[in-house]
């Protein structure tokens, strides 16, 4: 914690989406006061989604939550890229929001810096999430935030474009029977995978699945197994499996690619 009485610390939640909480003995105007019921109260809420307004399905969530628990939460959105550094100052103003919805790679910096309270903190009980997701929370044992849901990924494929390059999905078990596979789509006219290899956060994402199939750790990051799944993604490239568009794909671009239908497969999936 820091110690600033100036600074508020705040529940949050984590993406994998993490949602976290104020500090009790950081009151405001919007926390409720020791006469109030559990139910009731003005909470302040800040999420990433800029692009939903009032009338979006997410805010219509967000409204439905706080009516069955009988209290008020008013919203903010700002951009992903706006939101950390506005958390953090308005920390160090002692005007943090109630509630946060973050990245999970942020936890780590707004625990650090103060601005989050524990789940022991709050009285949340979390023990009913499963271990891999709540750890998205987690910073040195403590848990600051608990996930809305998690980011995945899948091979998505195209049926019509699979039995006309005479490619059964039951096969493609393995990197060899994808390739195989791959290979036969490309033969036949067609395209074959589509990802997201740009150089960010997203490009890190879609690789991991390679990264870890190949039985690499990331505490070994040039180990000959990473290097493997490396060569994976490189020589779908120079083969011809896959376009020179991937080097710059986001998961977006490279699901449009996939929508043209001119694809066998395509990596993507929540995020």
């Amino acid at each position: 914690m820091i110690t600033s009485k100036r600074a508020r610390a705040v529940g949050v939640l984590a993406f994998t989406a993490v949602i976290g909480v104020t500090l009790a003995g950081c009151s405001s105007s919007s926390t409720p006061t020791s006469s109030d019921s559990a139910a009731g109260g003005d909470y302040t809420f800040w999420d990433p989604y800029p692009q939903y307004d009032e009338t979006s399905a997410w805010a219509k969530v967000i409204d439905a939550c706080a009516t069955e628990a009988g209290v008020t939460v008013t919203r903010t959105a700002y951009d992903t890229s706006d939101l950390t550094s506005k958390a953090l100052l308005a920390g160090q103003q002692g005007s943090s929001p109630d509630l946060l919805l973050v990245d999970n790679p942020v936890i780590s910096t707004l625990a650090s810096a103060g601005i989050l309270t524990t789940t022991d903190d709050t009285g949340l009980d979390a023990s009913g999430f499963s271990k891999n997701l709540i750890s998205a929370g987690q910073v040195d044992g403590k848990t600051f935030g608990v996930p809305i849901g998690a980011n995945t990924l899948a091979l998505y494929y195209n049926p019509e474009v699979l039995k006309a390059a005479g490619v059964d999905i039951a096969s493609v078990k393995d990197w060899t029977s994808l390739n195989a596979a791959l290979e036969k789509v490309t033969a036949s006219g067609k395209k074959g995978i589509t990802f997201s290899g740009i150089g960010t956060e997203e490009g890190t994402f879609q690789f991991l699945p390679w990264f870890w199939g190949s039985g690499a750790e990331l505490t070994k990051l040039d180990s000959s197994d990473a290097a493997s799944a490396v060569q994976l993604w490189t020589d779908w490239v120079k083969k011809g499996y896959a376009p020179n568009s991937v080097i710059n794909n986001t998961q977006t671009t490279s699901w449009q690619e996939f929508l043209t239908g001119d694809f066998g497969f395509a990596e993507n999936g929540t995020w």
